[in-house]
């Protein structure tokens, strides 16, 4: 076996058991969730109790729980497209003689899944305030699958844009494109958060509509994945993430036209 083989089986092997172990955890929260009853809404349609407090749960309490399973989830849905961009670090930094590849690697994951912590803080108390507002407004409740039929269509206009392009293009950039990174814990921790923005940001569309459609459903996060993984992987990143964005469109069009 040729002796750079073996630590790159060693990563897959790692990055493969992490990534089952998100996947069960995600099902597992699923179903715990799926146990519990639904809220009918005015408008016929149905409230997750993701946004609420269990019965005498704190709110404290309640963020946490959705913290640690937002985050659960997030490793599982991003691990697929930010593996190969781990490994292209760990070579680009290997060239330079540093022999601490796997603190550094394990560095640039912690910084980029910091970031979609912070995402999901912002989510959770999003996802509370809007509930709330909902319960008490029945007129705005109504409103709520329209409105949902909106936010897809915006999530797929959004594929078509410069702004979307340009966090694409940083996403998919990687050392080992050209460019070597300083082999220095610092730098990893910077390069994990800056990745962890950019990719946040390219994927802004896309993960709103896992929220506004149902942060449960494992089939939506299965689409959501697919689509993250594929623009960001293929070679015609941009070409991908439009046609992503006819599909979301359509999507979007077929919900508001059932209304």
């Amino acid at each position: 076996m040729d002796s750079e083989d073996l630590p790159h089986r060693a990563f897959v092997g790692v990055s493969a058991l992490l990534f089952v172990a998100s996947t069960t955890g995600t099902i597992v929260w699923r179903a715990s969730m799926s146990a519990m009853s639904e809220m009918l809404m005015p408008g016929g349609w149905t409230m997750s109790m993701t946004w609420m407090r269990m019965p005498g749960q704190t709110w404290p309490g309640a963020a946490a729980s959705f913290l640690g399973m937002w985050i659960v989830m997030m490793v599982a849905m991003m691990l697929p497209s930010l593996v190969p961009m781990l490994w292209r670090y760990r070579q680009s930094v290997g060239r330079t003689g540093e022999t601490r590849l796997d603190r550094l690697t394990a560095l640039v994951g912690l910084g980029y899944f910091l970031v979609w912590t912070a995402f999901g803080m912002a989510a959770f108390a999003l996802g509370v305030a809007t509930a709330a507002i909902e319960m008490q407004l029945p007129t705005l409740a109504r409103a709520v699958p329209i409105a949902v039929g909106g936010v897809v269509l915006i999530a797929g206009a959004l594929q078509f844009t410069p702004w979307k392009a340009h966090h694409l293009a940083c996403c998919r950039e990687a050392p080992g494109r050209g460019r070597t990174l300083p082999a220095d814990a610092g730098t990893a921790w910077r390069h994990g958060l800056r990745l962890g923005l950019h990719c946040s940001y390219s994927c802004a569309g896309l993960t709103a509509i896992l929220l506004v459609i149902g942060v449960m459903d494992l089939r939506v996060m299965a689409v959501v994945t697919t689509a993250i993984t594929v623009e960001r992987l293929a070679p015609a990143g941009e070409r991908v993430a439009r046609a992503i964005g006819v599909v979301v469109i359509a999507v979007g069009a077929g919900l508001l036209y059932v209304r």
